[in-house]
Protein backbone atom coordinates (compact mmCIF):
# COMPACT_ATOMS: atom_id res chain seq x y z
CA UNK A 1 0.00 0.00 0.00
CA UNK A 2 1.60 3.34 -0.96
CA UNK A 3 1.95 6.18 1.14
CA UNK A 4 1.14 9.52 0.15
CA UNK A 5 3.49 11.49 0.05
CA UNK A 6 1.86 14.59 2.02
CA UNK A 7 1.50 12.32 4.68
CA UNK A 8 5.90 11.44 4.96
CA UNK A 9 6.12 12.49 9.03
CA UNK A 10 9.10 14.54 8.00
CA UNK A 11 8.68 17.59 6.63
CA UNK A 12 11.52 18.50 5.05
CA UNK A 13 11.60 14.68 3.53
CA UNK A 14 7.75 15.14 2.49
CA UNK A 15 8.77 18.47 1.08
CA UNK A 16 11.66 17.18 -1.52
CA UNK A 17 9.77 13.86 -2.53
CA UNK A 18 6.50 17.04 -3.10
CA UNK A 19 8.98 18.05 -5.46
CA UNK A 20 10.41 15.22 -7.15
CA UNK A 21 6.72 13.80 -7.97
CA UNK A 22 5.82 16.68 -9.07
CA UNK A 23 8.60 17.38 -11.43
CA UNK A 24 9.46 20.97 -10.25
CA UNK A 25 12.85 21.13 -10.01
CA UNK A 26 12.60 24.49 -8.71
CA UNK A 27 11.14 23.37 -5.50
CA UNK A 28 13.50 20.38 -5.20
CA UNK A 29 16.60 22.20 -5.29
CA UNK A 30 14.65 25.00 -2.80
CA UNK A 31 14.32 21.82 -0.31
CA UNK A 32 18.11 21.16 0.25
CA UNK A 33 20.47 23.08 1.31
CA UNK A 34 22.80 25.11 -1.17
CA UNK A 35 25.84 22.48 -0.11
CA UNK A 36 23.18 19.04 -0.31
CA UNK A 37 25.60 15.68 -1.52
CA UNK A 38 23.90 12.46 -2.30
CA UNK A 39 24.81 9.38 -3.10
CA UNK A 40 23.36 6.16 -5.36
CA UNK A 41 24.02 2.35 -4.71
CA UNK A 42 26.86 3.30 -2.55
CA UNK A 43 28.91 5.62 -4.69
CA UNK A 44 28.65 9.78 -4.02
CA UNK A 45 27.31 11.62 -7.40
CA UNK A 46 27.40 14.84 -8.65
CA UNK A 47 23.75 15.70 -7.18
CA UNK A 48 22.92 18.26 -10.18
CA UNK A 49 23.95 15.42 -12.85
CA UNK A 50 22.02 13.02 -11.71
CA UNK A 51 19.04 14.74 -10.72
CA UNK A 52 18.68 16.06 -14.52
CA UNK A 53 19.40 12.49 -15.85
CA UNK A 54 17.82 10.24 -13.03
CA UNK A 55 14.93 12.61 -12.06
CA UNK A 56 13.84 16.07 -14.48
CA UNK A 57 14.88 14.43 -17.44
CA UNK A 58 13.37 11.46 -17.24
CA UNK A 59 10.38 12.31 -15.38
CA UNK A 60 11.44 9.68 -11.96
CA UNK A 61 8.42 9.47 -9.53
CA UNK A 62 9.10 7.35 -5.82
CA UNK A 63 5.94 5.85 -4.65
CA UNK A 64 6.90 5.26 -0.61
CA UNK A 65 5.88 1.95 0.71
CA UNK A 66 7.17 2.74 4.23
CA UNK A 67 8.86 4.95 6.67
CA UNK A 68 11.03 4.68 9.68
CA UNK A 69 13.36 6.64 11.43
CA UNK A 70 10.93 9.38 12.26
CA UNK A 71 10.49 9.73 8.45
CA UNK A 72 14.20 9.84 7.31
CA UNK A 73 14.36 6.05 5.82
CA UNK A 74 12.11 5.18 3.17
CA UNK A 75 11.46 2.58 0.88
CA UNK A 76 9.72 3.39 -2.45
CA UNK A 77 9.21 1.80 -5.99
CA UNK A 78 10.89 4.59 -8.05
CA UNK A 79 10.09 4.72 -11.90
CA UNK A 80 11.29 6.71 -14.78
CA UNK A 81 11.77 6.63 -18.60
CA UNK A 82 15.15 5.39 -18.50
CA UNK A 83 14.85 2.65 -15.86
CA UNK A 84 11.47 1.63 -15.43
CA UNK A 85 10.24 0.59 -11.88
CA UNK A 86 12.36 -0.72 -8.81
CA UNK A 87 12.45 -1.06 -5.14
CA UNK A 88 14.88 1.56 -3.52
CA UNK A 89 15.56 2.59 -0.30
CA UNK A 90 16.01 6.47 0.64
CA UNK A 91 18.26 7.75 3.54
CA UNK A 92 17.92 11.39 4.33
CA UNK A 93 19.98 13.43 6.53
CA UNK A 94 18.06 16.99 7.61
CA UNK A 95 20.41 19.95 8.59
CA UNK A 96 18.36 23.29 9.38
CA UNK A 97 14.83 22.31 8.40
CA UNK A 98 16.66 20.99 4.76
CA UNK A 99 17.85 18.17 3.41
CA UNK A 100 21.52 17.94 3.29
CA UNK A 101 22.37 14.38 2.07
CA UNK A 102 20.25 11.47 0.54
CA UNK A 103 21.53 8.39 -0.03
CA UNK A 104 19.63 5.78 -2.30
CA UNK A 105 19.94 2.32 -4.07
CA UNK A 106 18.22 -0.64 -4.74
CA UNK A 107 16.29 -2.38 -1.63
Amino acid sequence: MALPADQLSHPAVRALVTALNANDERAFFAALTPDATMSDDGSDRDLREWTDREVFGSRGHLTVRSQSDDGLSLVADYRNDTWGEMRTRWEFTVTDGKVSRFETGQA
